[in-house]
């Protein structure tokens, strides 16, 4: 019985693509911001060869003589720089156009059209930081009632309310409504519910995001592995980012810890086929945000599990840790996602170390998934086995 649990540390790039430029990334790398950090601390990775992928320029860089894992660079042959797109393309799925960007805000006819669907007017309508919309329009949300609807680099339709003012069942339904209205020329990648808390001046934003995606527009390892019979868990944001398309179960998580405690709980359990982790805490709370230590120190917490998650493999598991783009936390030109090259770590029992140098597609973590598991690939993708 094969199990392979698959692990995306959310936004944890490894250093600039080469057309990062035409992103507006030039320079970017991640893991070397956070590297920065006097709280970096990541024997275990180490362990399994995060210093020996190729092209990986960090502070506290130790490669070691014999890494544990076959290792490789990944870069994103899709067009694109967002969750969705990173995600799709891990599970087999090239996307050759990028999905649609609002830095001008969106157009009035799609505004009109929400706001008479919903009833409620609409604020700010701009690219913004999710922590200062609320500060800057929250007031006025709880005077009128009208929705935050903002957006940012990536292609996203967020819809930010106060729970005492909207109800969290009130806001999913708007952003399922808004979801049915973005197709087509406006088919943003994900409409994504942002509730906050609290009074003016203090308001928070609450653990209650919901995601609402695109649902993949091609076959994806998850519809192939789904086919084939195979349990496909998601765990964290994953079903929301697939739309729930060749989900077999899933659990939503309210941060890293949980969704680390999940695997391990998965890791108890009898299942063939993949266990899909997304643990988004990276990206959402201090890549976005430039807070190198928090993103360090959420590192170390998983470094400083992962041997509990490798002691609970079974003799035919495989582990795959990897990313899905970069977040500089240390690139102050911007807060937004950067076009980043992501480590792929590939352990088990019968895995044998090798260093693969990079990667054309992160899509060949799926022909590799689909391979080990026995189905016949359908997908992008050359296998890494």
């Amino acid at each position: 019985m094969k199990r392979v649990f698959l692990i995306v540390l959310d936004s944890f790039g490894i250093g600039e693509m080469e057309d990062a430029a035409d992103y507006g990334d030039k320079g970017t790398n991640t893991i070397g911001s956070v590297s920065s950090s006097s709280y970096f601390k990541v024997p275990n990775l180490k362990k399994l060869g995060l210093f020996n992928i190729e092209g990986v320029e960090c502070q506290k860089k130790e490669p070691v003589e014999a890494p544990l894992a076959r290792v490789a660079r990944m870069r994103e042959a899709s067009k694109g720089k967002d969750t969705t797109i990173g995600h799709w393309e891990i599970a087999g799925m090239i996307s050759e156009n990028p999905l649609p960007t609002y830095p001008n805000g969106f157009p009035k006819e799609v505004l009109d059209e929400f706001s008479r669907q919903t009833g409620r007017g609409v604020l700010c309508n701009k690219p913004y930081s999710g922590t200062e919309v609320i500060k800057d329009y929250g007031e006025e949300h709880m005077r009128t009632g009208d929705l935050i609807v903002y957006t940012s680099a990536d292609s996203v339709f967020q819809i930010a309310a106060h729970e005492d003012v909207v109800p969290l069942e009130t806001l999913y339904e708007y952003c399922t409504m808004a979801r049915e209205l973005l197709q087509g020329e406006h088919g943003v990648g994900r409409v994504i519910a942002r509730p906050f808390i609290g009074a003016d001046g203090e308001f928070t934003r609450t653990p209650n995001r919901h995601d609402y995606s695109l649902v993949p527009p091609k076959t994806t390892m998850l519809d192939q592995l789904l086919a084939a019979g195979k349990a496909v868990i998601a765990v964290g944001k994953i079903k929301d980012i697939f739309a729930g398309k060749g989900i077999t179960e899933f659990t939503y998580t309210k941060g890293n810890a949980e969704g680390i405690e999940k695997t391990l709980e998965y890791l108890d359990k009898d299942f063939e086929g993949l266990c899909f982790i997304n643990l988004v805490d990276y990206d959402m709370l201090y890549g976005h945000r430039n807070d190198i230590d928090g993103y360090a120190k959420a590192l170390a917490y998983f470094d400083e599990k992962l041997p509990e998650i490798m002691d609970k493999l079974r003799e035919d598991d495989m582990l795959i840790i990897t990313a899905d783009h970069g977040c500089d936390p240390g690139y102050t030109v911007s807060t937004d996602h950067s076009r980043e090259h992501t480590p792929m770590l590939m352990y088990g029992k019968n895995i044998k170390p090798v260093n693969l140098g990079t990667r054309d597609s992160f899509a060949d973590i799926a022909a590799t998934i689909l391979a080990y598991l026995g189905v016949e690939q359908e997908v992008s993708g050359v296998s890494m086995l």
